[in-house]
């Protein structure tokens, strides 16, 4: 894996993706279109690619988008996909509710935080309020390989 796409590299998560991508050496493509987006970008030091520039010759698609968009916003990219990219959702509603392309020369990964107040018992005070995890409490993740039924 060299290149990765994060398409909605602006917003909530894709903000939280794209610090700590920022500390690696993959090379990393960001796609947003909202302006709020792009000017946290910019204050990064990153300038937004357009999808097209994002997916050529790419290795793997990260989807931070919210899953009522991904439908619409992957589609209007499927066909410029190569064979074996890797096709990452960070929740599994999306691939469930069958807004993935549907292709067999394709790698799905779908990934999801887990809610630390709910899988794990914190001690400090700090860390029990952080629902959401990562700044207080202990973050644990669950990734899984998903197999379309293309036929």
């Amino acid at each position: 894996m060299n290149t990765i796409a994060l398409f909605g590299a602006g917003g909530k998560m894709g903000l939280r993706i794209t610090d700590n991508l920022l500390k690696t050496t993959y090379a990393v493509r960001h796609v947003e279109i909202g302006e709020p987006g792009r000017a946290a970008l910019a204050n990064r030091g990153v300038t937004a690619a357009t999808a097209e520039e994002a997916l050529e010759g790419c290795d793997v698609v990260v989807l931070a988008l919210p899953d009522n968009r991904i439908g619409q916003v992957v589609s209007g990219f499927d066909h410029l996909l190569r064979a074996g990219t890797m096709l990452m959702a960070l929740d599994i509603a999306a691939p469930l509710g069958g807004v993935l392309p549907k292709r067999d020369d394709l790698v799905y990964f779908v990934t999801h935080p887990c809610h630390p107040s709910v899988f794990r018992g914190e001690v400090d005070r700090l860390a029990q309020f952080d629902f959401f995890g990562g700044v207080h409490a202990r973050q644990n993740i669950v990734c899984s390989l998903m197999v379309h039924d293309v036929k």
